[in-house]
């Protein structure tokens, strides 16, 4: 798989969840869902040299789902039930806009990963098991408000690379 191909794979895995729900919000037809949906994933490799990575890619991978879904529902447009091109475009722009939070959990995971092993356990105490500062404190035979400083400071770290990674793929953060 050359490079090319595997930019375009990451950028879609990212951006396939928003795509999938605009296309799931304009059909009713299970099928039609699917047709539609793998017919933009072709389309998006197939074009892919075409992006412009100045310009956030969900935006522009829904731009693809809205041509292949007028072409689809130009195809079947025997159909009562077909939205006007007007109304596709409303919701393609309504769901490139909406944040799925897909990408932030990718990026949470990574950054998590990068984390020094202290600042993951305090995480994976707090928020794996629940815990708070007190107890964790007395787990580590350390102050309650020493916990909930070095909590606040890998927050801030954690929003930081976040956003530093979703910039970094022009995805809005």
């Amino acid at each position: 798989m050359n490079e090319l191909t595997r930019q375009a794979a990451r950028l879609w895995a990212l951006a396939q969840p928003a795509v999938s729900a605009f296309v799931a919000s304009i059909t009713r037809d299970f099928q039609d869902r699917d047709d539609i949906l793998q017919e933009t994933a072709v389309a998006v490799l197939e074009s892919f040299g075409r992006y412009d990575p100045s310009q956030p890619f969900k935006a522009w991978a829904m731009g693809v789902a809205r041509n292949q879904a007028r072409l689809h529902f130009r195809r079947k447009g025997r159909d009562r039930l077909v939205f006007s091109p007007a109304a596709l475009d409303a919701l393609s722009v309504a769901f490139a806009d909406e944040d799925s939070g897909a990408e932030r959990l990718v990026h949470l995971g990574e950054c998590l990963s990068e984390l020094d092993e202290k600042s993951r356990e305090l995480c994976r105490l707090r928020y794996g098991r629940d815990m708070k500062p007190a107890g964790i404190a007395g787990l580590m035979e350390t102050e309650p408000n020493t916990i909930s400083k070095a909590l606040q400071r890998i927050r801030e770290r954690l929003r930081d690379c976040v956003a530093g990674k979703a910039s970094a793929i022009g995805v809005p953060t």
